[in-house]
């Protein structure tokens, strides 16, 4: 008999759930905010995005070694969230690009400093046997939150006569909730001992890592590469035609498909082979950004956005599970915090081009080269099951 996913994950779940429902309330208006209003071309907004996300990403390696080093990962969680908190009462309030830049940054740092100590403390109280599910379970509720602030951004809309900014006021609120679960409701293993310092960057610390997990940190980035940010899918569907009350719809269909595959893949991952897994949600992104290239419609624009949602929940969960997998017990903030630095300088540098691309050569061209880069993850994904089934066949004359 598997044992009970513990109580633990179902209270991280519900504190994801909280904060990306605030989230992505502002996620699903901010492009058009700043690109209709505030008038900001798309380069600035992928440079926007690209800073925010990789900001975040970044500072994972130095909050998940610190949380290595604490032997404690509740507090830095508190820090983070309390910090997302804060700074959502910013959007409302912004007046100028420059404000909105310091309100997403200042919830990235917050994003930050909490994404790898919950990875970690996922993977500290999660059963092995049942380690993709745990993974699977946080995602798919932080993805139902991600879905359920759009919808309460699209009533909100009708409500309040497309009024963005009064809108952007109501995230306020399930912010402040994810605050009070993590100081009710998350609790740590018992037993964790504080260990020694050591800096995520170090030499000698980086050779303690094997190749298997350096190759998960390769594949990450090429698709983090290909992936970026989906502020992108809300332009392209303002373009389209969507209306402005229904824009929030981007993030629900994405968002909706996401939660409703990451669970069952966290699971079928415990079951079959990973790089199989993550093999198909890259052929699924490829399909993606081929749909979104030649969409000229609302209808054929929602079929790629539901794509690009499959593609996450085949491959951020399973990510997740292979970094946990490939690293010792005591370096697994660590571990996680590597991963993020390369996944964030990846992001900025994706984000970045998007924006370039869309400004010098239209919509379209953006997510040609999203599924160029796609396609070279895939390869790469793609020769390592191949090492990963030439070594298993040496073992097994």
């Amino acid at each position: 008999m598997q044992p009970r996913i513990p109580a633990t994950i179902w209270a991280l779940g519900l504190v994801s759930l909280c904060m990306d429902m605030s989230s992505e309330i502002i996620h699903a208006l901010l492009p058009v905010f700043l690109v209709s209003t505030l008038g900001v071309s798309a380069l600035t907004l992928g440079l926007i995005e690209g800073l925010a996300e990789s900001t975040a990403l970044i500072l994972r390696v130095f909050s998940g070694a610190i949380s290595d080093y604490w032997g404690r990962r509740k507090g830095l969680l508190l820090l983070g969230y309390g910090l997302a908190a804060l700074s959502k009462p910013l959007f409302p309030l912004a007046h100028s690009a420059e404000t909105v830049l310091a309100a997403r940054l200042m919830d990235r740092v917050g994003k930050g400093i909490r994404g790898a100590p919950r990875d970690a403390l996922v993977a500290d109280v999660a059963p092995p046997e049942i380690r993709g599910a745990c993974f699977g379970l946080r995602q798919s509720m932080d993805t139902i939150g991600a879905f359920a602030g759009p919808l309460l951004g699209i009533a909100l809309m009708f409500w309040l006569a497309n009024d963005i900014q009064q809108v952007l006021w109501w995230a306020c609120l399930p912010a402040l909730l994810a605050v009070l679960l993590i100081v009710a409701g998350v609790r740590e293993p018992t037993g964790a001992e504080r260990k020694p310092f050591r800096s995520p960057l170090r030499l000698a610390l980086l050779r303690q890592f094997s190749k298997r997990y350096w190759w998960v940190v390769a594949i990450g980035a090429l698709f983090t590469l290909a992936r970026f940010s989906e502020a992108f899918l809300v332009l392209l569907a303002q373009r389209h035609g969507l209306p402005l009350s229904w824009l929030p719809l981007v993030m629900v269909v994405m968002s909706l498909v996401y939660a409703l595959t990451a669970y069952p893949v966290g699971v079928l991952a415990d079951r079959c082979s990973k790089s199989a897994l993550l093999a198909l949600g890259l052929m699924i992104l490829i399909l993606a950004d081929a749909t979104l290239a030649l969409s000229s419609s609302i209808a054929a624009t929602l079929a790629g956005i539901a794509l690009w949602g499959l593609h996450l929940g085949f491959t951020q969960g399973l990510l997740a599970t292979l970094v946990a997998e490939e690293t010792p017990a005591d370096m697994k903030g660590t571990a996680f915090g590597l991963f993020n630095l390369v996944s964030g300088l990846c992001l900025l540098l994706a984000s970045v081009l998007a924006g370039w691309m869309w400004d010098r050569h239209g919509s379209a061209s953006t997510f040609v080269a999203g599924g160029a880069l796609a396609l070279l993850a895939l390869a790469a994904t793609l020769l390592w099951r191949q090492r990963e089934r030439a070594a298993l066949a040496g073992l097994n004359p």
